[in-house]
């Protein structure tokens, strides 16, 4: 759909479900779990950061229709957390033809994400692109100092099935979110899917970075301590990316930061559908990791 001026899409409020409660990482709970998340000063358990892109899919699509599903690109920096019980509302704001920026808030205002989202490759730089290209020097770090820029790991083979646990990191199906999530579309499902363009069930754009992420990284992040998502994007490049078909996971650190709370990096993943051998989707993501959650940072740096 093209229109001749700028124009707003905003969707209906939802109410967002906390799905990783019994996430477990290492041999200890998440932030998700109530108890960790008040051990570093959190008001309650934040749902993943990524559920909220669902409430975006039908916003693109309004705008983009079949491309948001095939190469589409959302890329958000979260600002607040939310828990489980609080409702929130999306809008998108195009800003030329294939591109446009985005927000969602909760009732009392506060920003959730901010961002872009775009279709195609030439739609200029996307939010965390900009973020990452601002990125300075880092300074003394204690929990991601053995990272390195350009570092590489190898995520394995992942497929996204129907009804399987996506495992510890993800202890979820996608029939359970699809149970649960804000908006739901026919070729998400087994029945739709085979009407829809491809012929079989897309994979949402916010499971995605489940398949990207469920496996970690295997990168030396001291630990134990607790970690977030700060900033997130999803590119596809051939998408979608389908339900039961394999993807190789290629992971690249591309940048190390930190700010008063946190130590963060930057990983790159690459998902290759391994059948055709072409990349699927790009998936870029900045981890945030608290330092008052890591026993052995230095007390005198801890603001």
């Amino acid at each position: 759909m093209r229109f001749a001026t700028d124009v707003t899409v905003t969707g209906p409020w939802r109410s967002p479900a906390q799905m990783l409660a019994d996430q477990v990482i290492g041999d200890h709970a998440s932030v998700h779990d109530e108890g960790m998340a008040a051990s570093v000063g959190l008001a309650g358990a934040p749902i993943e950061g990524p559920t909220h892109f669902s409430q975006f899919d039908p916003l693109a699509a309004t705008v983009w229709g079949r491309r948001w599903f095939e190469e589409g690109c959302i890329s958000s920096h979260f600002r607040t957390m939310v828990v489980e019980g609080e409702r929130v509302q999306a809008s998108l704001t195009t800003a030329g033809p294939d591109s446009a920026t985005i927000e969602a808030h909760k009732e009392d205002g506060a920003q959730v994400l901010t961002g872009t989202a775009s279709v195609g490759t030439g739609a200029g730089p996307t939010e965390l692109d900009g973020r990452l290209a601002a990125l300075g020097d880092p300074g003394e770090l204690f929990i991601v100092d053995r990272l390195e820029v350009g570092m590489r790991s190898s995520g394995g083979t992942a497929t996204m099935v129907r009804g399987e646990s996506n495992g510890p990191l993800y202890p979820f199906s996608l029939d359970d979110k699809l149970a649960r999530i804000t908006e739901p579309h026919p070729w998400y499902t087994e029945e739709g899917g085979a009407a829809s363009p491809w012929g079989t069930a897309a994979v949402p754009m916010e499971m995605v970075s489940v398949l990207a992420h469920r496996g970690g990284n295997d990168l030396p992040v001291r630990g134990p301590a607790l970690g977030l998502f700060l900033g997130l994007e999803i590119r596809l490049l051939d998408g979608p990316v389908l339900v039961g078909r394999p993807y190789r996971l290629d992971h690249e650190v591309v940048g190390l930061g930190q700010s008063r709370r946190t130590e963060s990096y930057w990983t790159r993943t690459t998902v290759t559908d391994e059948e055709r051998g072409t990349v699927t989707a790009v998936v870029l993501l900045h981890s945030g990791v608290f330092k008052a959650s890591y026993a052995d940072y230095p007390q005198d740096r801890l603001a």
